[in-house]
């Protein structure tokens, strides 16, 4: 029986999960626009746990989300991540926070473009097949009317994300869907930090930074 806690502070959303063996047990999360992290996260994890009846020492993992997102958010996040596996003595999960955003959505066809808002017309994107599996990695790039058309012209596309609003003004094509709405959270992260788990694919604690995505290098499309 695995316990792990799960921490999502990329953006926006505060939220945080209790997951056993993969399956969700409890979930907390406040979605605020000025940044409610550094106020709610400890909160949200203590109610998680009493919720569940689950002391910190019985926890087998901590995970957290690890980018790309808000800098400031990231950062709350992993450091609140490190300072209990430190506490604990507990491995330290990563979970790429534009893959468990995919997995918000389920489709039978068609691939799923998983996207965060970033500046102007950029984004951070990672696109994912029907069984949300990589077809590509994660990038920075800046939107255009062309965007994604490779995709577009094979299939559906389903956008989600924070970045879906700037990209449905300017990516008109009857085989993109936009799913509104939706940001990262921890109730995704349970199955995937559960995952790792199995494989021992764990950080090392200590030399652990969330992935910023800094470097910003823009991507031309392929019109």
């Amino acid at each position: 029986m695995s316990f792990i806690l799960n921490i999502e502070t990329a953006t926006t959303n505060c939220s945080v999960s209790l997951s056993k063996e993969g399956e969700t047990l409890v979930f907390k999360e406040d979605n605020n626009i000025n940044y409610s992290h550094a106020e709610s996260l400890h909160v949200f994890i203590n109610e998680v746990l009493e919720s569940a009846k689950i002391k910190p020492s019985q926890l087998d993992a901590i995970a957290v989300s690890k980018g790309p997102g808000s800098y400031t958010g990231l950062r709350i996040g992993v450091s609140a991540a490190k300072g209990l596996c430190f506490a604990l003595d507990k491995p330290l999960i990563s979970v790429a926070t534009l893959e468990s955003l995919a997995h918000q959505i389920k489709i039978d066809e068609g691939v799923i473009v998983s996207m965060l808002d970033a500046r102007r017309l950029e984004v951070y994107s990672a696109i994912f097949d029907a069984n949300h599996q990589y077809i590509r990695e994660t990038q920075a790039q800046i939107l255009d009317a062309h965007s994604f058309k490779e995709y577009l012209e094979k299939g559906n596309v389903y956008f989600i994300g924070d970045g879906v609003e700037k990209t449905k003004t300017l990516i008109q094509h009857p085989n993109a869907i936009f799913i509104n709405d939706k940001l990262p959270s921890a109730k995704e992260m349970g199955v995937l930090a559960y995952d790792r788990y199995k494989k021992n694919d764990i950080e090392d604690v200590a030399y652990f930074d969330p992935y910023y995505l800094k470097d910003f290098i823009a991507l031309k499309s392929k019109a």
